[in-house]
């Protein structure tokens, strides 16, 4: 069993030395040249049940965010298409629901599953809480990876999330991990949490039967409207140290420097790659948060000497 001392005897190493051992673990498991580009599509948009505090899909806040029915096939297939032309891997589509209901919705969402398999591209669905039934019904429909991010220490999620109990997210990444599908999971900082809850959330995601694929790292974007709207940006270091102890931690996995991007200087970027990342989302929103537009990410990537995909593929 991981433990939080040894997370934090990591974490706390001198900086230098803490990205040395990141930087070991990543050319003995991972590419460096390997960074994967992921799109995400919010295909139902706001009306969540939920009241999680950063969320500007939520109900329960008065958010600039309108709401969409869930998108038809034939809109998910396109969007689909224009990501892999512009260079990405893996289609990630989230839905904002407490859970899916069976039905009519949910076989369409089975349906798009299918569409993105059939692209050759990786398929990732976020829809809330699964059923064991559901999550085997999304294996069946192909599904490459499901997310469900716990965002933070079972001791602080109760701050942040009234609506769902922390154990309830761990039955749904265990139906995910029996049906066969991989478990993409990770947190959000930013919300207030301490250093040692973000640690505790990576220790909870190392004690699983099955550990996670990806591990996303979101910084929060404060959204009008939200309890969270006033809180103060993530220390970059901090950031830095974090990516380093998953990649640690998480040595097979892909890190994915996620939500935040945008309000990231290159050089730290850069640094979260030296770090560890290997995996980002690209295009110019995230559901509903801003992200880095292609061209800034190309100029990225080509600073760093690495392959910038093109309408035609890597180049």
């Amino acid at each position: 069993m991981k433990t939080l001392t040894e997370f934090r005897a990591v974490y706390d190493l001198p900086l230098p030395e803490l990205m040395l051992r990141a930087a070991e673990v990543h050319r003995q498991y991972r590419n460096y040249a390997d960074v994967q580009r992921c799109a995400l599509l919010s295909i139902k948009t706001g009306g969540c049940p939920e009241d999680c505090g950063y969320c500007s899909q939520s109900a329960h806040y008065d958010t600039p965010v309108d709401r969409h029915p869930l998108m038809t096939v034939d809109a998910v297939r396109e969007k689909a298409e224009q990501a892999k032309a512009a260079g990405a891997t893996r289609f990630c589509m989230g839905a904002a629901w407490r859970s899916p209901k069976d039905g009519p919705e949910f076989d369409r969402v089975l349906d798009m599953v299918r569409v993105v398999r059939g692209l050759d591209m990786e398929a990732c669905v976020t829809l809330g809480m699964l059923s064991e039934d559901q999550a085997r019904r999304l294996a069946e429909a192909g599904l490459t990876a499901y997310n469900h991010n716990l965002d933070t220490s079972r001791r602080f999620y109760p701050e942040i999330v009234t609506t769902r109990k922390y154990d309830d997210r761990l039955d749904t990444l265990r139906a995910v991990s029996k049906a066969g599908i991989s478990v993409c999971c990770g947190g959000i900082l930013g919300m207030g949490e301490t250093e040692d809850d973000r640690l505790m959330m990576f220790v909870e995601l190392a004690n699983l039967e099955t550990p996670p694929e990806s591990v996303p790292i979101n910084c929060l974007m404060p959204s009008t409207g939200t309890p969270l709207q006033m809180a103060p940006p993530v220390d970059s270091v901090e950031l830095v140290r974090l990516i380093a102890v998953a990649r640690i931690a998480f040595p097979k996995a892909r890190v994915r420097l996620s939500a935040g991007r945008d309000r990231m200087s290159r050089e730290l970027q850069i640094l979260c790659f030296l770090a560890g990342a290997d995996s980002v989302f690209f295009g110019e929103k995230l559901l509903t948060a801003p992200n880095p537009d292609e061209t800034a990410d190309a100029n990225l990537f080509r600073a760093m000497g690495l392959p910038v995909p093109t309408a035609a593929g890597c180049a």
